[in-house]
């Protein structure tokens, strides 16, 4: 198939899927801020708890539906990915605009239906890590400042070829262009998005896949949509499917504690107090990071070990790896090896969570 037909078939299977649905899930949203409630739905939806998922995306689709249709695109190549590419599809097929939607059953049957299907497909994170990874681990930088100088052509050869997974990654992405999501750590270049999703069909890169992630690259702008295309040539005979370790939690008024993270006002104004203390995490940031990264750097710690926490992750050996190097040598300057604070952070948790209730309201353990 094409991509024209490969989109009318997720389309129709959208379409379908609606139409069996006994019913409507009500609009039930959360007295947060849409902030929060991005972050809730995202990490609801990891977690595979889907009536929170709902409820949060409910609170964004009242208050800022575009938001809700951003967030909703990102969790699927961030979260899903190859885990369950059809349910990507699926939510492709979802994010085509308001008069496909309304010809699907409407804004909200939309929404909800495939909010509900990535709370309950199986997870992936493979394609965020290996961003990460491109993006900030030390051991690529040169790398990375040779890629800002090929042409095209040249990127593309290193981007279907041999080389490390990687260097392919960065490759991959300084082709397509890496001036729609700006980083410090990569030089704005103009990519040329057709083409290197033409250079994947013509490498023999699975055709659905590309598809799926040319569309999700446009509706979405974000570079996770072709690594998902990338690491789909990867051999991947040992795949395993086990729930992450989650850490203790504390309910906050309505919220888990979990949902208030570096992206939220409520969670760095936590991390900032919770610095203050004498807890051995925050005895070892104050020790380690300047001033002036230390919340940031808290962030990162905190959603290696609560955040980014999965229901039913899909393993395999590469996408393990992946993830080992992201978690472990991807903190900045400060920090060559995270498996210290990683663990000292996992046991004070708790002690992050008083803190979050103590800032935010009452409180009941879960």
């Amino acid at each position: 198939m094409n991509g024209p037909e490969i989109a009318s078939h997720f389309r129709n299977q959208l379409a379908c899927r609606i139409a069996m649905r006994s019913s409507i899930p009500p609009i039930t949203p959360l007295d947060v801020s849409r902030w929060v409630a991005m972050s809730l739905m995202q990490k609801a939806t990891r977690r595979g708890q889907e009536d929170l998922a709902l409820r949060a995306g409910a609170t964004l689709f009242l208050n800022d539906p575009e938001k809700l249709w951003r967030r909703i695109g990102g969790i699927a190549f961030e979260d899903i990915g190859l885990a369950d590419i059809d349910t990507v599809g699926l939510v492709t097929a979802a994010l085509a605009g308001k008069r496909v939607r309304a010809t699907l059953g409407g804004e909200w049957a939309v929404a909800s239906y495939v909010t509900s299907r990535m709370a309950q497909a199986n997870k992936c994170r493979e394609a965020d890590d290996l961003l990460m990874n491109a993006e900030l681990n030390p051991a690529f930088a040169s790398v990375r400042r040779e890629c800002a100088r090929l042409p095209t052509r040249e990127l593309l050869d290193i981007a279907t070829g041999s080389s490390p997974i990687i260097e392919r990654a960065l490759a991959l992405w300084f082709a397509i262009g890496t001036d729609r999501r700006p980083s410090k750590h990569l030089p704005p270049r103009r990519g040329e998005p057709q083409a290197t999703f033409d250079y994947l069909c013509e490498a023999g890169f699975p055709h659905t896949v590309v598809e799926i992630a040319r569309e999700g690259f446009k509706k979405t702008g974000e570079v996770l949509a072709p690594l998902v295309a990338l690491l789909s040539r990867e051999t991947r005979d040992d795949t395993t499917i086990a729930s992450d370790e989650f850490p203790p939690e504390t309910l906050i008024g309505e919220v888990p504690s979990w949902c208030l993270d570096i992206y939220t006002r409520e969670g760095r104004a936590a991390f900032a107090r919770f610095l203050k203390t004498d807890a051995e995490a925050a005895r070892w940031v104050r020790s380690h990071v300047p001033p002036a990264r230390r919340v940031e750097f808290l962030g990162g710690i905190v959603f290696r070990v609560e955040g980014g926490a999965l229901k039913d992750r899909v393993g395999w050996s590469l996408g393990d790896e992946l993830r080992r190097q992201y978690e472990i040598e991807c903190s900045g300057p400060e920090c060559n090896d995270a498996s210290e604070i990683k663990a000292l952070m996992r046991a004070d948790v708790p002690a992050l969570n008083d803190v979050r209730a103590d800032l935010f309201g009452g409180r009941d353990h879960a």
